[in-house]
């Protein structure tokens, strides 16, 4: 039989799901973006820089960030994890340094980030209250 989770082992009929978090939601999305856009930013330093750099460089740091921006999607439900999303965005910025247009894409993608987690928090907020008035108008009003 296959392991359940703590959520599964605790669920109950009649229980109402808990909403999911549209800034997590939105986080995950420009991380796991990012993380593909990383990847081909590599492939294009490598071709574009084998003879300044090292190609062994150029693919390891490349692919090491792709994958801590697809890590990173997990623990965006913890405060630091937020932070480290900033820090990876200026990350990727300073990735212009190395390709000039990664300049643009960085800082389309930090304000792409900005956008999310902002608008994120603010629909999260519109859903705890939203789920307030309607269980207080089902006990006001029951069936």
């Amino acid at each position: 039989m296959a392991r359940m989770t703590k959520a599964q082992r605790e669920w109950r009929p009649g229980m109402p799901r808990k909403r999911r978090s549209t800034k997590v939601l939105f986080a995950s999305t420009v991380l796991a973006l990012e993380a593909f856009v990383v990847f081909f930013a590599t492939l294009a330093v490598l071709g574009l820089r084998r003879d300044e750099i090292s190609p062994v460089l150029i693919l390891t740091s490349g692919l090491v960030l792709s994958v801590v921006l697809i890590l990173t999607c997990a623990v965006v439900t913890k405060r630091w994890g937020i932070g480290l999303g900033w820090f990876l965005q200026l990350v990727i910025i300073a990735g212009g340094f190395l390709e000039p247009t990664m300049f643009l894409v960085g800082a389309a993608f930090a304000v792409t980030w900005l956008y999310g987690i902002r608008q994120g928090t603010r629909i999260d907020r519109e859903n705890v209250e939203r789920d307030r008035l309607q269980a207080e108008w089902e006990k006001a009003n029951p069936e």
